[in-house]
């Protein structure tokens, strides 16, 4: 689901796109009631009426919330409007990855693995 400049989400207006993964897209935003610069994953729609995935975008968005670290993003919430679904967290220079047993986040060359069920963050070292 590709979303134009201007797009609201809740109180979100959606602005460039900054990335697209095999869950949806990313898109920078403005939170127009705190009037600051935020990232919303929007889930493609496929992904959206598939009960399991759906049920796993939730899953991160729980990990993710219960983390306090500076290489993983943190959330503001999740949206859910007209069965378009979002996960709002702060700009940055983020990758994420998931699948059904872990959540892979990272910033300046640092991943950190995350247990999709929770627990304890991993640092990972990347070879290269």
């Amino acid at each position: 689901m590709s979303l134009s400049p201007g797009t609201r989400i809740g109180p979100y207006e959606v602005g460039a796109q900054l990335g697209a993964g095999g869950m949806g897209e990313v898109y920078r935003a403005l939170d127009t009631k705190l009037n600051r610069d935020v990232a919303i994953k929007v889930l493609a729609q496929i992904v959206a009426t598939d009960p399991e995935r759906l049920a796993r975008f939730h899953r991160e968005a729980q990990v993710l919330a219960s983390l306090n670290h500076p290489n993983i993003a943190h959330v503001y919430g999740v949206e859910d409007v007209s069965s378009t679904y979002g996960l709002v967290m702060k700009v940055g220079r983020l990758f994420w990855s998931a699948d059904s047993r872990h959540v892979v986040y990272g910033a300046a060359g640092k991943l950190m693995r995350v247990p999709a069920a929770g627990g304890s963050p991993e640092t990972l070292r990347i070879s290269g």
